[in-house]
């Protein structure tokens, strides 16, 4: 389930697609462990339930022992989302918003004036971001993007720092890289965990990760769908809570440094008809979902969201009218809290995925305990099973 310097064929990579794909179907998530969540999730319960989304990933991961910079050991990757699916070039109205700057997302300039997303959201390692940047240019060109003198392109690249298990100075992620997540995302479950960019990352002092979930409101709410996927690389344990239960502070044992460090991105997805303005305002309750989680961001951690609607396509088309569809502000609530509802669930999904790992200097990170999260919701009257 990974790839190593030795790129991998064609067909070697086909084959690791499809055994990411049947690992994100059986693998247990939060919900099969009997975490209670709010709000009724979609069919994958996955950012791909918004028409359209497709995500992919590459993991890379080689070597164990001594770090050697340039050698390994080797814990990282890179993971793409396209809004509308590879084959499609048109822009989505998007926003960002920054709850603490201590990392980097490019692009967001030119998202923030012109209000539109084009191209996949990239998410990799802190010092990887330049060559996934210009990777995506590069896959952009090679797929027949305009070639006139007035083209240019502004990727959307965001990051995460995985250099407690990850060589980061070895810059192991490459171009291949970052077009073989390009070209292998696709629609239905998403793989979780330890995969992708989020492949070396650590969150409440638990392995952490790639985390999705989604939401689907009700008929008279519209019954558009909400979808949400972190990569989660935040957070103290002793202020982990999950379903409102303390669950950090019931297991206390192999912390790595006791602060709320690190990043976490994260990418809302909707079909609802929302402009610019209101996708600012969907940005920002991500960070009541990471608050349900325990998050109180802190001063090292970068916390970036992105928020972006497949609805008006067209909308970018420069040449005359525009005709627009969008919802009231006064309709917004309930997409509000599915986006609260999907963040929330989305990292925990993170952590029950990923598996212990150890990386550069033997350094290693544990998985969430399954059975003692069980058991510390039973505690609490909180199992939903």
């Amino acid at each position: 389930m990974f790839l190593g310097h030795k790129r991998s064929l064609q067909t070697a990579a086909v084959v690791l697609t499809f055994v990411l794909a049947l690992s994100a179907q059986t693998k247990p998530r939060a919900r099969d462990l009997g975490v209670p969540f709010d709000g009724t999730p979609g069919p994958n319960n996955a950012i791909t339930d918004v028409k359209g989304v497709e995500v992919g990933h590459t993991t890379l991961i080689s070597g164990e022992g001594k770090l050697v910079v340039g050698k390994g050991p080797v814990r990282t990757g890179v993971t793409a989302i396209h809004p509308r699916g590879k084959a499609s070039n048109d822009a989505v109205f998007a926003a960002w918003f920054t709850l603490n700057g201590n990392g980097e997302m490019t692009g967001t300039t030119w998202v923030e004036d012109s209000g539109f997303l084009t191209g996949p959201v990239m998410i990799t390692n802190t010092h990887s971001v330049g060559v996934v940047r210009d990777a995506v240019i590069a896959w952009e060109v090679r797929r027949g993007a305009p070639v006139e003198e007035d083209w240019w392109s502004l990727p959307v690249v965001a990051e995460t720092w995985d250099g407690y298990l990850n060589d980061i100075n070895g810059f192991h992620v490459k171009a291949e890289d970052a077009f073989h997540a390009l070209d292998v995302a696709h629609s239905g479950p998403v793989e979780e965990g330890s995969v992708g960019g989020g492949t070396g990352m650590i969150c409440n002092e638990f392995k952490g990760g790639i985390g999705t979930s989604s939401r689907v409101l009700d008929a008279k709410a519209g019954g558009y769908t909400v979808g949400v996927l972190v990569q989660c690389n935040y957070g103290s344990r002793e202020q982990l809570r999950i379903a409102g239960v303390n669950v950090g502070r019931e297991i206390p044992e192999h912390t790595v440094w006791k602060d709320d460090v690190g990043s976490i991105i994260v990418v809302v997805a909707t079909d609802a008809p929302l402009i610019p303005t209101q996708l600012k305002r969907v940005a920002r309750k991500v960070s009541l979902g990471l608050g349900r989680d325990g998050s109180y961001s802190g001063d090292g951690s970068g916390d970036i969201f992105i928020a972006f609607s497949t609805a008006n396509p067209d909308a970018d088309n420069t040449k005359g009218l525009r005709q627009l569809t969008m919802l009231p502000n006064d309709s917004l609530d309930p997409i509000f809290l599915a986006t609260v509802q999907a963040t929330e669930e989305a990292v925990v999904n993170a952590m029950v995925a990923a598996e212990t790992m150890k990386g550069i200097n033997d350094h290693e990170v544990i998985a969430l305990p399954h059975e003692r999260l069980r058991d510390a919701l039973k505690k609490y009257n909180r199992l939903a099973k």
